[in-house]
């Protein structure tokens, strides 16, 4: 009778890397439906012409990364360290891809910065209307460029360090390190933690509870719609309205934060 894998993981604790041919195959098999869930909430969040099987075989590899890469005496759960390598993994896919067009990332570029502009101006949230005026098109068109842009600011938040300039950057490059041994990176985290949880109080009730729905409670996009009552379509639009606020709250606290220092 084979040794339970628990007894396997204590055997190979002092080598982390010489773990035995079963306990990786065992670690794989166990987590592969995994790769799905990830892919598929990842896929929500996406234009329809990006292959679902695609961000697998880009999960896949990532999973294969976490097994080689995982050291238990670091007394982090394998689950956890695997999704988020595969999460990992699938986002640089795609931003290895590449597939929204240098218009339509500008035309994200110019939505972020009018929202940002207008809840800071009317020190609330703006509503549709009022950013469909800044920026020149109707209330149609503004959704319709809300659908399009699904996705295309997915896992970006690290590259708000780029605003700071220099290779000091800003804090939230600091959320791409792989230690909480590190004191001024966990300080970094509690500050961008805390700056999060104060902007997303102050999205619209609609939207703050996409947020809460989609992260904390896992819910896909279409279950989500469930609870409020509305299509995924409109899920989709409210997520990226609040994704787009979120960056602009963040990047503001941040251009701020570097003339503070100049």
């Amino acid at each position: 009778m084979s040794p339970a894998i628990p007894d396997l993981m204590q055997e190979y604790l002092p080598e982390p890397a010489a773990l035995k041919s079963d306990l990786r195959e065992h670690m794989i098999l166990e987590n592969l439906p995994q790769i799905k869930y990830i892919a598929q909430r990842i896929a929500a969040k996406l234009p329809p012409n990006v292959e679902m099987d695609d961000l697998i075989s880009a999960g896949i590899l990532g999973l294969l990364d976490a097994v080689d890469k995982f050291d238990p005496l670091r007394g982090v759960k394998f689950k956890t360290y695997a999704d988020r390598r595969i999460k990992g993994a699938i986002l640089d896919s795609l931003r290895n891809l590449d597939w929204a067009p240098r218009s339509l990332r500008k035309k994200g570029k110019d939505l972020e910065k009018a929202y940002r502009e207008l809840d800071q101006t009317f020190g609330r949230a703006a509503r549709d209307h009022e950013v469909a005026r800044h920026l020149g098109i109707d209330e149609e068109e503004l959704h319709k460029l809300l659908n399009q842009l699904r996705g295309i600011k997915l896992g970006s938040f690290q590259d708000l360090s780029a605003c700071a300039g220099g290779p000091g950057g800003g804090p939230i490059r600091h959320l791409t390190k792989d230690t909480n041994q590190d004191p001024f990176y966990v300080c970094q985290r509690r500050e961008i933690h805390d700056l999060l949880s104060e902007a997303i109080d102050k999205l619209p009730d609609s939207e703050r509870l996409v947020v809460s729905l989609y992260y904390f409670d896992e819910l896909t996009m279409r279950e989500v719609g469930e609870v409020l009552g509305v299509n995924e379509s409109r899920v989709s639009q409210l997520h990226t309205k609040a994704m787009l606020r979120l960056r602009g709250k963040l990047q503001l606290i941040t251009e701020e934060g570097v003339s503070a220092k100049k």
